[in-house]
C-alpha cells in the first residue's frame, strides 16, 4: 500500500517492474562499469612508457639511473644506467654507460658494459666495451678493448676484464 516500502524493497514485485525498470538498471549498469576502468587500470602500468629524450642542447652533469629507455642527443659528464640507451649521433658521453641494450650512433669516452651492444658506422667510442653480444658497423670508430662476458652488467665482473687481458699483453 506504501510506495515507499517498495522502493527500498530490494527485490522489484511484478507490479514495480513496469513502473520502475530504470530503477533497477541504473545501479546495475554503474556497478559493471566500476570494473572496466580498473581493468584498464590494471592493464596501464604493462604499458611501456616512452623513452626519455635528452634534447641536442641538453648539457648534464651527473650521474643518471632509470629502469626505462633513454635517448641521449646532448652532452652527459656521468655515468648512465638504462634498460635500452640510444646515443644519438650529436651526442657526446664522458662516463661509464650500463644497460641491456646500447645502440651508440654518437661519441662515447667510457667504459660501456651491456647484455648488446651495437656500434653503427658514425659511433667513436673511447673505452672498453663488455659485453654479451656486440654488433660493430663499417665506419664505427672504436679504440679500446672488447670482452665478451655472459653477464656484463654484474659489477663484480669489473676485475674479470682486468685479469684476462695482463697475461695475454
Amino acid at each position: 500500500m506504501f510506495s515507499k516500502s517498495k522502493i527500498n524493497d530490494p527485490a522489484p514485485n511484478k507490479d514495480s517492474e513496469g513502473q520502475r525498470p530504470a530503477t533497477p538498471q541504473a545501479p546495475a549498469q554503474s556497478t559493471p562499469s566500476q570494473p572496466k576502468p580498473n581493468e584498464f587500470k590494471a592493464s596501464a602500468p604493462k604499458a611501456k612508457p616512452p623513452a626519455s629524450v635528452l634534447s641536442a642542447d641538453l648539457h648534464v652533469t651527473g650521474n643518471m639511473k632509470t629502469t626505462g629507455d633513454i635517448n641521449v642527443e646532448g652532452t652527459v659528464e656521468g655515468d648512465i644506467r638504462a634498460h635500452l640507451l640510444t646515443i644519438g649521433e650529436t651526442a657526446t658521453i664522458k662516463g661509464e654507460v650500463v644497460a641491456d641494450d646500447v645502440v651508440i650512433n654518437g661519441r662515447i669516452v667510457g667504459r660501456v658494459r651491456g647484455l648488446k651492444v651495437r656500434l653503427t658506422s658514425t659511433a667513436r667510442v673511447e673505452g672498453d666495451i663488455i659485453h654479451k653480444t656486440i654488433a660493430i658497423e663499417s665506419g664505427a670508430h672504436f679504440e679500446g678493448s672488447v670482452q665478451r662476458q655472459d653477464d656484463p652488467l654484474n659489477p663484480g665482473a669489473k676485475n674479470a676484464p682486468t685479469q684476462k687481458p695482463n697475461p695475454a699483453s
